[in-house]
């Protein structure tokens, strides 16, 4: 049974963020945030560059359920700059499964990254950490493409479990789902016990997290009743003021070992 995600007008996510930690935005509401109209994901027009996601070679678990790409920006008020492809890396206090290693992923289209509807969403979100966190930027932000693949079975959409990223905002956005069950996304009270449980089915569909007092995490999707396999799309986006996630070694200026 899939529960129905509690969606926050769009009017209200600032204050949403600040209450409770997290919003969902309806696929329209992500829309009318982005100042687009009508109905379905504002994003559609993007849906195709998740078909040319290649394998992630970076699976401690040995999964071969994951593609994705990665690419890293910076945002200056509604400026978005790309910024020299880098490594994806946390510390282990984040992500003790696959923390401490410097993964290297293969970069987001170029066609994407310069598409005004791609630059808009950015600059969208990026106000969105401005007024959670009273700042104004610099942002550096981390872009992550990823299909989870449950043709050979059971795909794990966050096999490192319940976690943070170690950021000030997480936005996960559905940009497709096709002939898979599960997949419930859950999110927790990162000092208590509350939390919530839903399903975000429709494309569009978009979870914004405050890292800071929330943790979150998908659990594992399956081949749907009579479907011979399938899949789950999304866009992973993070925000973080400081920096960029870096070994400790680069961070002083030397090179890692």
């Amino acid at each position: 049974m899939e529960l129905t995600p509690p969606y926050t007008p769009y009017l209200h996510v600032d204050a949403g963020l600040r209450e409770r930690g997290f919003v969902v935005l309806a696929p329209d509401g992500l829309g009318a945030l982005m100042g687009s109209c009508g109905t379905g994901s504002p994003l559609e027009s993007l849906v195709s560059y998740w078909d040319d996601l290649p394998p992630d070679e970076h699976l401690r678990d040995s999964g071969q359920y994951r593609r994705r790409r990665h690419a890293s920006f910076l945002a200056r008020g509604a400026a978005i700059e790309l910024v020299p492809h880098r490594a994806h890396w946390q510390p282990l206090d984040y992500n003790a499964l696959h923390g401490g290693m410097q993964r290297w992923f293969e970069p987001l289209a170029d066609a994407l990254v310069q598409d005004p509807l791609w630059i808009q969403l950015l600059a969208t979100l990026t106000q969105r950490a401005s007024e959670l966190r009273q700042h104004a930027g610099p942002w550096h932000i981390e872009a992550h493409a990823f299909r989870i693949d449950a043709h050979s079975g059971i795909g794990r959409p966050t096999p490192e479990g319940a976690h943070r990223d170690g950021v000030d905002l997480v936005a996960v956005i559905v940009m497709g789902r096709d002939g898979v069950k599960g997949g419930e996304t859950r999110v927790f009270d990162a000092t208590g016990p509350s939390g919530q449980r839903f399903t975000m089915s429709e494309p569009g569909t978009t979870l914004l997290i405050d890292d800071a007092i929330a943790i979150h995490e998908t659990t594992p999707i399956q081949p749907a009743t009579g479907a011979q396999g399938g899949h789950r799309d999304t866009l992973v986006l993070t925000w973080r003021a400081g920096g960029f996630q870096e070994p400790q070694q680069a961070a002083s200026g030397t090179q890692p070992s």
